[in-house]
C-alpha cells in the first residue's frame, strides 16, 4: 500500500492474504477490508467478498470519524454548497437509518440521483446482488457533504457500546432505508384556534353574502344597453373579498357609492364658487355619471276630461304604452277640463307610474291641472320648481280657460311646461291668438330661479327665458273644411299620411305665418283627429251640431339650441274613451348641460302623503287581480264523480 498523501488518493490492494507473510502484512492487510467507496473495482470485490463471508477479520476497525476530502472536493463552487445547504434543509439525512416515515413518495426504488456536491442516490434495484436476493441496498452515502460532519458525533456512542451490542458495520450500511424527505416545519408560531376548532375566516371563506352577488348582476345584462349605474361598483366588486366578514365590513361602510377619503373631504370643498366641473352635484362628473349621453328622457300628457267624475279604470294605456321599451325620466301631464277631485286625479297618476317615481311638483288653475312626476333617483338634481297661472277670460272668477306653467331646473338645463286651453269656436282664431299672446306675457316665471342664459330672454316673452320649453292642451284649432270633406280625406288617406288634412289646419297655417307660437316645432301628425268622439266609442260627433273632426289637442316646443329637443313619439292614446277628446303623448330625448351650484336646489321634497297613498292602492290593486285569477282558475277545473 502505498500513500501519496493526506489529501491524495489511497491505493488498497483487495488481495487475500498469503500464508508466509508477517503479522504486519496481517496487520497492514487487515486495514484493505475498508472499502473505498469512490472505487468501482475496490466497491464490487468488497460487495463480492461481504456477500460470501470470506476473508473478514476477527478484529473490526475502528471506522474513521470523518471521511478524508480529496482535492476535487475542495475546489467546491459556492453555488455547490449552496445547493448542498438547500438539499440539506429539504431533505432528510440520508445516512441516518434510526429516521423512519415516509413523506413522499416521488423516489422510487429503482433510480439513481446523482446530487450536487458529491450526494450518490442508489436505488434497490441498482445494488441488490444476484446471488442473495434477501441482500439490502447500501443507503445513500454523502461524500464531503456537511450534513454527514453534522452528524459524525453519533458515530462515538457506537465505541463505548459493549462488544454484544455492535453490529457489524457491513449489515448497517446494507440495511434497508428508503429515501425520505424531512417534514416541513412552520416558519413560525401558529394562531390560537378558537373552541370551535375554525377560525371565522376559514368559515366563510369562498362564500359572499347574496346582498352583495346582486351588485355584479348588471356586467351580465345584455350588451348595447347603456347602463347609468355608479362607476365604482366594478371596482368595489374587484377589491371584494371572499370572506363574509370583509363584505360586510365594505357594504356596510361604502354601500354601492364611491367611498370618500377624510383627506379629500379635509382639501376639498364642493361649493367652492361656481364650479362647473369636479365635485360639483350639478356639475358635468356628475352629469356624465348619470347621463353619458347627456340627454334626460322626458313624457307629455295632453288631455281633455271633459269635467267627468268617473276616471279610467286603469291609467296605464296613458302612461305606459305597449309600444315604448322603456319608461322616461319625467312625465309631465296637462289636464284641461279636469275632474271635480284633483286630488284624486294625482294619486291614480301616482298608483299608476308606481314607486319608482315621485311628485315633484303639481300647479292648477281652475280645471287646469299641470301635475310632474320624476324618477326618484333625479330628485336631487332638480331645482325648487316655480309655478305661475295665467286667465284668459274677462271675468277672472271663471277659470276654464287660461295657462298654468311649472318651471324648474335640471343640472343646468332650464324647463318650462306649460298646459293651456284656449277659446273655442270654429271661427275663432283671431280670439286664441289673443290668448297665447296674453300668456307669454303675463306668465310671471322664473321668479327665484336663475336666468341660464339672460341675453338671450326678452321681457315680452316667457318662453325665450328658458332652454327648453313644453307648451301643450286643447288649443281649439280647428280645419277649415266641411264635415263630409273631412271624412273623404279620412277615409282616402294611406300609412298614416295626415298631410291632405293638416293643408286645412288653423294651427298650422298660423304657425307658417308667424303669428302664433313663434319659434315653437311641431312633430309629425301620423294620427287621426283627437276631437270630437261620442263618449264611449270611436265615431265622431253624430249630435245635431255635427261638428268637423279636427286637431285641437297638441303638443309643441321649442329649445334656445337647435336640434336640443328630439322627438321619439308623438301619436294619440285611443283606447281611453271616457271623454269627447283622445289623449295625445309625446316622447321626447332633450339635450342636458352641467349647472352651477347657484341653483336652488329641491332637497329631496316631494309630496310624501300622496306617494303612501298612491303605492297603498296599487298593493290593494295587485291583490284583487290576484284573487279574482286565482277564482277564475279554480273555476275552471273539473270534477270527476
Amino acid at each position: 500500500m502505498t500513500e501519496d498523501g493526506e489529501d491524495g488518493p489511497l491505493h488498497h490492494s483487495c488481495e487475500a492474504p498469503g500464508k508466509g507473510d508477517s503479522i504486519a502484512n496481517d496487520s497492514s492487510k487487515l486495514k484493505t477490508s475498508i472499502v473505498d467507496v469512490k472505487s468501482t473495482n475496490g466497491h464490487k470485490d468488497d460487495h463480492r467478498l461481504r456477500n460470501t463471508g470470506e476473508g473478514i477479520s476477527p478484529y473490526q476497525p475502528r471506522p474513521p470519524l470523518l471521511p478524508r476530502l480529496s482535492k476535487s472536493s475542495k475546489s467546491i463552487s459556492l453555488e455547490e454548497t449552496v445547493r448542498t445547504r438547500r438539499l440539506r434543509n429539504s431533505q432528510e439525512s440520508l445516512s441516518d437509518p434510526a429516521e423512519t416515515g415516509s413523506s413522499t413518495d416521488s423516489l422510487k426504488e429503482d433510480e439513481t440521483i446523482v446530487a450536487p456536491s458529491g450526494f450518490v442516490l442508489q436505488g434497490t434495484a441498482a445494488v441488490r446482488n444476484e446471488r442473495d436476493p434477501s441482500a439490502r441496498p447500501h443507503s445513500a452515502v454523502p461524500t464531503g457533504s456537511p450534513a454527514f460532519r453534522d452528524r459524525g458525533s453519533s458515530l462515538s456512542d457506537y465505541e463505548r457500546r459493549p462488544r454484544s451490542q455492535q453490529s457489524d458495520l457491513t449489515v448497517q450500511q446494507w440495511r434497508a432505508t428508503k429515501v425520505r424527505l424531512s417534514p416541513v416545519q412552520p416558519t413560525g408560531p401558529l394562531p390560537a384556534l378558537e373552541k370551535s376548532f375554525a377560525s371565522a375566516t376559514l368559515r366563510a371563506a369562498n362564500r359572499i353574502d347574496r346582498d352583495c352577488l346582486d351588485y355584479a348582476m348588471p356586467a351580465r345584462e345584455k350588451l348595447g344597453e347603456r347602463l347609468h349605474r355608479n362607476l365604482s361598483d366594478s371596482r368595489l366588486l374587484e377589491n371584494m373579498g371572499s370572506d363574509s366578514a370583509s363584505v360586510n365590513s365594505m357594504r356596510s361602510t361604502y354601500s354601492v357609492l364611491s367611498p370618500i377619503r377624510p383627506q379629500d373631504m379635509r382639501n376639498r370643498s364642493f361649493m367652492e364658487g361656481s364650479v362647473l366641473g369636479s365635485g360639483a352635484l350639478l356639475g358635468a362628473e356628475e352629469l356624465d355619471r348619470l347621463f353619458p349621453d347627456r340627454r334626460v328622457g322626458i313624457y307629455i300628457a295632453t288631455w281633455n276630461m271633459q269635467g267627468e267624475k268617473g276616471l279610467p279604470v286603469n291609467l296605464d294605456d296613458l302612461l305606459l304604452p305597449t309600444d315604448s321599451e322603456f319608461a322616461q325620466d319625467f312625465y309631465v301631464i296637462g289636464v284641461q277640463e279636469g275632474c271635480p277631485d284633483r286630488r284624486e286625479w294625482e294619486t291614480r297618476l301616482q298608483e299608476s307610474l308606481g314607486p319608482y317615481y315621485v311628485m315633484l311638483y303639481a300647479a292648477s288653475h281652475g280645471v287646469l291641472y299641470l301635475t310632474v312626476f320624476v324618477r326618484r333617483d333625479l330628485i336631487w338634481f332638480c331645482s325648487e320648481a316655480e309655478h305661475a297661472t295665467v286667465t284668459t277670460r274677462i271675468i277672472s272668477q271663471i277659470k276654464t280657460k287660461g295657462a298654468v306653467g311649472i318651471a324648474f331646473t335640471f343640472f343646468g338645463t332650464s324647463f318650462l311646461f306649460v298646459t293651456s286651453h284656449f277659446t273655442s269656436g270654429d271661427a275663432k282664431v283671431y280670439e286664441r291668438i289673443l290668448d297665447y299672446n296674453k300668456i307669454i306675457e303675463a306668465l310671471a316665471l322664473p321668479k327665484g330661479l336663475p336666468d341660464t342664459n339672460p341675453y338671450r330672454s326678452t321681457p315680452s316673452d316667457v318662453t325665450t327665458r328658458f332652454d327648453q320649453v313644453f307648451w301643450f292642451g286643447d288649443f281649439n284649432f280647428r280645419l277649415d273644411k266641411d264635415r263630409s270633406e273631412v271624412e273623404a280625406i279620412m277615409s282616402s288617406t294611406v300609412g298614416g299620411d295626415m298631410s291632405p288634412l293638416l293643408e286645412h289646419d288653423q294651427l298650422s297655417k298660423e304657425m307658417k305665418e308667424g303669428s302664433i307660437f313663434k319659434g315653437f316645432q311641431e312633430a309629425s301628425i301620423h294620427f287621426l283627429p283627437t276631437y270630437k268622439f261620442d263618449i264611449g266609442c270611436d265615431v265622431y260627433d253624430t249630435t245635431s251640431k255635427q261638428r268637423t273632426p279636427s286637431y285641437t289637442d297638441r303638443i309643441l316646443f321649442r329649445s334656445r339650441q337647435a336640434n336640443d329637443i328630439k322627438t321619439l313619439m308623438y301619436t294619440s292614446c285611443s283606447n281611453i274613451k271616457t271623454s269627447d277628446h283622445r289623449p295625445v303623448i309625446g316622447v321626447f330625448q332633450v339635450k342636458l348641460r352641467p349647472g352651477r351650484d347657484n341653483i336652488p336646489l329641491c332637497a329631496g321634497q316631494f309630496d310624501r302623503s300622496l306617494y303612501l297613498e298612491g303605492i297603498r292602492r296599487r298593493r290593494i290593486t295587485r291583490e284583487i287581480k290576484t284573487k279574482e285569477a286565482m277564482k277564475n282558475q279554480s273555476s275552471t277545473i273539473c270534477t270527476i264523480s
